[in-house]
């Protein structure tokens, strides 16, 4: 989202602590805060001011670490989050936070009429009163967020005044009487503890309304932390006072009936009655402007499709559009609830986005991300994971099934927006969570001994130039897609200086045609003056520790003249103790398409190969495309006497490899012309080979066209012998 030349530049007292400590000091304060004394007992609602105000003192210091690691703009909490968890977990708190937002617009004109009416006709309707309510507020934030921040002074000296009044007027009447007599709980039928904290929370969840405000502040990075952290710390000194102050100077019966007792307490109803009526309309003000701000953001992200309407801001920088919907959606909740039942909705989605928020700067942390520096220096591992599972625990302690929903809501988002495959252009956390996840595993199995029962398919496919050889790209995908890894490799004839721009130009491609055709690969272009060279440099070179090519997948060579680079290649290969596997097809498949029906036939000679062919065998048909193929295991020999003994050996070596199949010992005094006969409806066919003598050169391609002969798709291989079947 671009920042708006022409959007205001506010500071950390106007543009922060100003809508932070209206939002705190608003709706609850005035007209539930009595509430919660008269059933928490005055001990008890200390304890849920403080645990509400720890979790809101570790949110703040994950927000300012975020805020001072990168360039805060537009959009607040789903900025910060998206740029740190990614656009899936972004998007879905995101559009969870904007609603818990408008949802909080409801709440404060809710509040506002509840006291409005005590001065107009009994039958006046409240829906009436709320509604007209409104659209005041959307109305003051459609003009501009610049003239709604100057309405917030005015209503922060009305607040000041207020407070004033109602500690001047509780202090004569306090008593140690009542004080020890509301010291502890007296809960009404159906009220406990964590239900009254559900009713308080949302007085503090005020600590975003700076944040939410990024894209329009002069120094976000400065103005954050400092104006959260001071709101959060003058609004813990208001309400642990004010506590004492309403226990000690009211009876529980009237601290739990009467929702205007602080105004009754106070030295001047009519300065509290300005108090409320300040709070509750500056706490809607604030939610108004910083819920479309977080539309707005969400939208020009592109994060959800149907949203992008609500990404265009008007000349002057302001949202308009998401303003609107701001107001709509606040309309249909005060309709819809009623104070009491709307504030726990809202405080699950504060939690959820507080816990979001200490998750994704313990991510940070715990995977040393070099990019992440915050100035701010407050935050460590520690405070965040204790803000993540003190959100959580919260959630859970208030009603756990809510809590389940919120999480199950979050993860349905969560998921939808993964399955769209969202491309953030913006660096996030789940790439660096990989990279230090990788990065330990492949220590760990560098420290450990390998085993036989281990190994993995690594494969090193020489596709060419653009996938030049499909079918080399079809049978190593076949090979790694369940189970291991392919490297599409490819060597740029010349010298650095010349080739360089179109090895980057070659590697572009091949990205581009990994992810057009849904490939589990990995691109490995070298420049080389020699091909031989260049393929021996790849199989040295790619790879880290134990993760390294250990099959090198070729095509076979149809002339003479490159048989003769390509025998000294393969001796390389060997001396380098790489499995090889020449591919020979006369067909030529489509990538996204499906193999030919039939089996795949393993022409058995011994361990030496075979183990390897059958294990190469198994693989294809874990792939989704040869799933329900049959393998056969197949031995040429001379005597029909043996048939027997053959087939029974061969039953034993699948049942020994855990492996299904079909066994067949075919007597026969010409075993090439066996092979052609038995395997020419066959799918594939795998076969094994030795690694040519210099003084064999010449002869090996005739050779292969012999072994082949017919055969549409053959797999020749040599193993290097890493592999035990029966592991």
């Amino acid at each position: 989202m671009k920042e708006n030349p022409k959007g205001n530049a506010f500071g950390t007292f106007g543009g922060v602590f100003t809508p932070c400590a209206l939002t705190i000091l608003g709706v609850i304060m005035f007209l539930r805060f009595g509430y919660v004394v008269g059933n928490a007992g005055i001990r008890n609602a200390l304890l849920i001011v403080i645990i509400s105000k720890v979790i809101t003192t570790l949110t703040t210091l994950s927000l300012s670490a975020i805020a001072t690691n990168t360039r805060v703009r537009g959009g607040g909490a789903y900025y910060l989050i998206s740029r740190s968890l990614g656009p899936e977990f972004g998007g879905a708190i995101g559009l969870v936070f904007f609603a818990a937002q408008a949802l909080s617009v409801a709440m404060y004109v809710i509040g506002f009429t509840e006291v409005m009416l005590q001065f107009l006709p009994a039958d006046t309707s409240p829906a009436l009163v709320a509604t007209i309510t409104n659209l005041a507020v959307a109305g003051c934030v459609y003009l501009g967020a610049g003239w709604a921040i100057k309405v917030q002074f005015v209503i922060l000296a009305s607040v000041v005044l207020s407070l004033v009044a109602f500690f001047t007027g509780a202090i004569p009447a306090s008593s140690w009487q009542l004080l020890t007599d509301n010291w502890a709980p007296g809960y009404q039928s159906g009220s406990s503890f964590w239900l009254i904290f559900a009713i308080f929370f949302p007085a503090v969840t005020g600590i975003m309304a700076g944040a939410n405000m990024s894209g329009d502040l002069r120094k976000p990075e400065v103005a954050i932390p400092n104006g959260t952290l001071l709101a959060v710390l003058a609004t813990l000194i208001i309400y642990v006072a004010m506590a004492i102050m309403l226990g000690a100077s009211a009876t529980r019966e009237q601290l739990i009936s009467n929702n205007l007792v602080v105004s009754e307490i106070s030295a001047s109803e009519a300065l509290i009655t300005l108090g409320v009526f300040a709070a509750t309309l500056s706490s809607a003000i604030g939610s108004m402007m910083g819920a479309p701000r977080i539309l707005q953001s969400l939208a020009a992200d592109e994060v959800f499709d149907r949203l992008k309407y609500f990404g265009v801001a008007d000349q002057d920088g302001e949202p308009r559009r998401a303003i609107i919907a701001t107001a709509l959606i606040a309309q249909a909740g005060m309709l819809a609830a009623d104070l009491n039942s709307i504030a726990p909705l809202i405080t699950m989605a504060f939690l959820l986005t507080y816990g979001l928020l200490n998750l994704a700067t313990f991510y940070e942390t715990i995977t040393k991300n070099p990019s992440y520096r915050p100035t701010f220096r407050f935050s460590n591992l520690y405070t965040s994971a204790l803000g993540t599972l003190g959100c959580a625990a919260v959630m859970l302690l208030i009603d756990w099934q809510w809590a389940i929903l919120a999480a199950c809501l979050l993860s349905g988002l969560y998921y939808y927006l993964l399955k769209l495959n969202l491309q953030a252009q913006w660096g996030d956390l789940n790439s660096g969570l990989l990279f230090e996840r990788t990065r330990r595993n492949l220590m760990k199995l560098e420290d450990g001994l390998f085993h036989p029962k281990n190994w993995r398919p690594f494969v090193l496919a020489l596709s060419g130039t653009a996938f030049s050889r499909p079918h080399l790209v079809i049978f190593g995908n076949w090979l790694t897609q369940e189970s291991g890894m392919l490297l599409l490799g490819q060597v740029v004839p010349g010298d650095l200086e010349d080739q360089s721009e179109r090895l980057i130009n070659q590697e572009k491609i091949l990205h581009t045609l990994i992810k057009d055709h849904s490939l589990q690969a990995f691109p490995a272009v070298l420049i080389a003056n020699d091909y031989t060279a260049g393929v021996q440099a790849l199989v040295q070179c790619q790879g880290l520790g134990r993760v390294r090519p250990n099959i090198v997948l070729m095509g076979c060579p149809l002339s003479q003249d490159r048989m003769a680079v390509f025998c000294p290649l393969l001796r390389g290969l060997a001396k380098l103790q790489r499995s090889i596997v020449i591919l020979r097809q006369t067909d030529n498949p489509e990538l996204d398409g499906m193999p030919p029906e039939g089996t795949i036939d393993v022409w058995w000679r011994g361990r030496a190969n075979g183990e390897l062919m059958v294990l190469l065998a198994h693989l294809m048909l874990t792939h989704p495309s040869w799933r329900g193929r049959e393998l056969r295991l197949l031995r040429v020999i001379q005597n029909e006497s043996a048939a027997e003994e053959v087939q029974q050996h061969l039953n034993q070596l699948l049942s020994a490899a855990r492996l299904n199949g079909h066994v067949q010992a075919v007597a026969s005094a010409d075993p090439i012309k066996t092979i052609h006969q038995t395997s020419r409806d066959a799918a594939f066919v795998i076969l094994g080979f030795a690694i040519p003598q210099p003084e064999d050169d010449a002869e090996f391609l005739t050779r292969i066209e012999t072994l082949v002969g017919s055969l549409p798709r053959v797999a020749m291989v040599c193993s290097a012998g890493e592999m035990n079947l029966e592991s």
